[in-house]
Order: C-alpha cells, then sequence, then structure tokens
C-alpha cells in the first residue's frame, strides 16, 4: 500500500512538473508553440529550426513548407507589414483537394482539433450560398470554386484570432485555410495604418 502510495505521488509531483513547464507565458498567440513576434527574419529562422523550408521571401512576407497538424507539404505564408518588420499574421494553406469529401473531411478534422484546443468557435458559417442544397460531390466541389460556399469557423481568444476555412484560388484548386492573427502585433500594426491616414 505505502508503494502504490508513493508511486502515485511521484507520478503526480511529475505531472504538475510537467505542466508548469509547458503552460504558455507568452502574450502573444503561437504557431507550433512559437509566440507570433518579432522581426521577419527572427520568425522564420524559429520556423526553419522546425523543419520546415523557406521557399522565399517578397513584399513583407514569407513563405514556407513543411509538414503541420498531421498534413504533409502544407504552405505557411507569414506576414508583416513592410513599413513596420513585425509578425502580426500566418497562414497555412493545407494540400489541394479534388473532392468534396476529402476537402470538407479536411476541415472538419482540423475544426474538431481546434475545438479540442480553444473550445467552440466564437462564430461559424457552414452553407452553400445556393438556391438549392447541392446533392452531390461534383456540385459541392464546383459551388466552391464558383465562390458560392461559406464554411468558416472563427475563434477568438485573449491573444489574437484563428479563422479555419474552405477556399479556392480560382476554378483551379480547392483547399483548407488556417489563419493566426495575433492581438497586440495586429493593433500595432492598426496604429501604424492609421497614423498613415
Amino acid at each position: 500500500m505505502k508503494k502504490s502510495l508513493l508511486v502515485l505521488l511521484l507520478g503526480l509531483q511529475y505531472c504538475v512538473a510537467f505542466c508548469q513547464t509547458t503552460i504558455d507565458t507568452s502574450k502573444h498567440i503561437s504557431f507550433k508553440g512559437i509566440p507570433l513576434d518579432g522581426t521577419l527574419d527572427q520568425y522564420v529562422s524559429k520556423m526553419k529550426h522546425n523543419g520546415f523550408i523557406l521557399l522565399k521571401t517578397e513584399n513583407g512576407t514569407a513563405t514556407l513548407q513543411g509538414d503541420f497538424a498531421g498534413y504533409k507539404e502544407c504552405y505557411i505564408g507569414v506576414s508583416t507589414l513592410k513599413q513596420k518588420d513585425l509578425v502580426h499574421k500566418i497562414g497555412v494553406l493545407f494540400p489541394e483537394k479534388n473532392t468534396w469529401s476529402t476537402l470538407s473531411g479536411n476541415y472538419l478534422d482540423l475544426k474538431q482539433m481546434l475545438i479540442e484546443k480553444y473550445g467552440k468557435p466564437t462564430s461559424e458559417v457552414e452553407k452553400f450560398d445556393t438556391r438549392n442544397e447541392p446533392r452531390d460531390d461534383g456540385s459541392k466541389l464546383y459551388e466552391v470554386k464558383f465562390d458560392r460556399c461559406k464554411y468558416y469557423s472563427i475563434w477568438e481568444t485573449n491573444k489574437g484570432e484563428i479563422h479555419l476555412s474552405i477556399a479556392h484560388d480560382g476554378v483551379i484548386s480547392c483547399f483548407v485555410n488556417l489563419a493566426y492573427f495575433d492581438k497586440i502585433n495586429s493593433a500595432t500594426i492598426k496604429k501604424t495604418a492609421i497614423d498613415d491616414l
């Protein structure tokens, strides 16, 4: 009995110590555990350290590629405002899908993971802007390509916002998009924009 109690107490002590080391103390929203803060070069360096490959940097945005949330070869865009080299937004384009079932499956899978981490979305819309609901896989994908599919969920946290949506690039490709907006740095960027007016 004493052994069991001792093992239980040691296990509990380990859990408490582990939980204390993994608490996010940053005031910024995080992506892959990295707070959205600092210059573009600093942030890209941290992303590369996490296994992402830098593809290009242009006009205050770095494009990287890598695996994210169990999905292979995602494209990641890290954005700043050119006048203020401060990271404030990250977008993830998940791999293109050619069927509605796989596209909506990705969206619902990611949504469920985000719900597990952040709770219910603050707002969500999941509908087609058509007279009649599309009935089959092909017609649903067609509506996505012509911008008549509104599937998105938004989480507002005290550190920023997270937007998950089904998106498209013209009539060529359909994919799931995930974006993180840091509250503090987005406010700084907005202030800079207002100062320009």
